[in-house]
């Protein structure tokens, strides 16, 4: 059974206009996927593609206009999307990490590092404040970070953006949570320490059997670090499955068209760029909505196209498949 499923996700932007006609903003449309324990999923796509609002919408962290309109998110038996607010916000933190993007904006400017996790962890869990001070020092020397009981005592400020994204990451690991969710966590961070915070996420996955999900627009983190992956376009998935057999046969055109705008194929003279734009979410056309940017596009594709099954676990969304 998956850790994680997620069904048919629609999330709208919902808002009147000057006018005062109602505008809806199609944002997510029929998002699905599947999660298991112990595996790394990376949500690929352009900007604006929905993988961030994919997160927020799962974790109940919506704000108006948006709105989730259907679909059903099943997480240790339970509907995340029908879940009270009190006791979803008690399953965040708990059960659910979420480690996010820009660090150093994301810690309590006011609260030293110790305060914060020792926090966190008593708002989930009936232990000392001497038993959360143990537990907290001991969680940031087993994520690398040297003289513990000097960085309890450090400031926000204080701290480099590597050691503020392995904070971060303890803060999402204190009540050892089942599920762990990272938005773009190595925005900003030199290629360097971009890799250390990575192969310190894939070892936690590996060594304590969490289900990972890694939100990023970076093919290559999803290459090397993720067990599967799922593209998201306009709002929806149009290609999911392993990583070896998506980067090997990448069938949906998006995906190919990605793949073939890396650095590293920009490095071997074979890239080329996506042309167009993405479709307008106020008006999304029927059918494909990749089909305006699409060159293998045909009538047909003014349709909804079929779900695909490749083997192994890989599915496109696409007519020419």
């Amino acid at each position: 059974m998956s850790l994680l499923s997620v069904e048919n996700l629609h999330t709208h932007f919902i808002s009147r206009d000057l006018d005062n006609r109602i505008r809806v903003f199609r944002a997510l449309n029929g998002v699905s996927f599947t999660l298991d324990a112990g595996h790394v999923l990376g949500l690929v796509g352009e900007t604006g593609a929905g993988k961030s609002l994919t997160a927020t919408s799962l974790l109940g962290l919506l704000r108006p206009p948006a709105k989730v309109v259907a679909g059903r998110a099943m997480f240790a038996g339970q509907d995340l999307l029908a879940m009270d607010p009190d006791a979803l916000n008690a399953m965040r933190g708990r059960d659910i990490g979420l480690v996010t993007q820009s660090p150093k904006s994301s810690l309590d400017p006011l609260s030293r590092i110790g305060d914060q996790l020792i926090r966190i962890l008593r708002a989930h869990a009936k232990v000392s404040v001497a038993e959360a001070r143990a537990r907290a020092e001991k969680m940031l020397d087993s994520l690398g970070i040297p003289d513990p009981v000097a960085r309890m005592r450090a400031w926000p400020h204080e701290l480099s953006g590597g050691m503020a994204q392995r904070v971060l990451i303890a803060l999402a690991l204190m009540n050892a949570p089942r599920l762990l969710i990272a938005d773009e966590p190595t925005t900003g961070l030199d290629v360097t320490v971009q890799a250390q915070i990575l192969d310190l996420l894939r070892d936690l996955v590996r060594r304590t059997g969490v289900g990972a999900m890694i939100i990023t627009h970076d093919l290559g983190v999803v290459a090397h670090y993720c067990d599967r992956m799922a593209v998201m376009y306009a709002g929806a998935i149009v290609e999911a499955g392993p990583v070896s057999a998506v980067f090997a046969r990448p069938t949906h055109p998006y995906t190919a068209n990605l793949i073939a705008a890396t650095p590293e194929r920009l490095r071997l003279g074979s890239a080329r760029s996506i042309g167009g734009a993405p479709p307008n979410l106020l008006a999304l056309p029927e059918g494909c909505a990749f089909r305006d940017r699409c060159p293998m596009a045909g009538a047909d594709c003014a349709t909804p196209p079929p779900a695909v099954a490749l083997g192994a676990g890989h599915v496109v969304h696409c007519h020419r498949a």
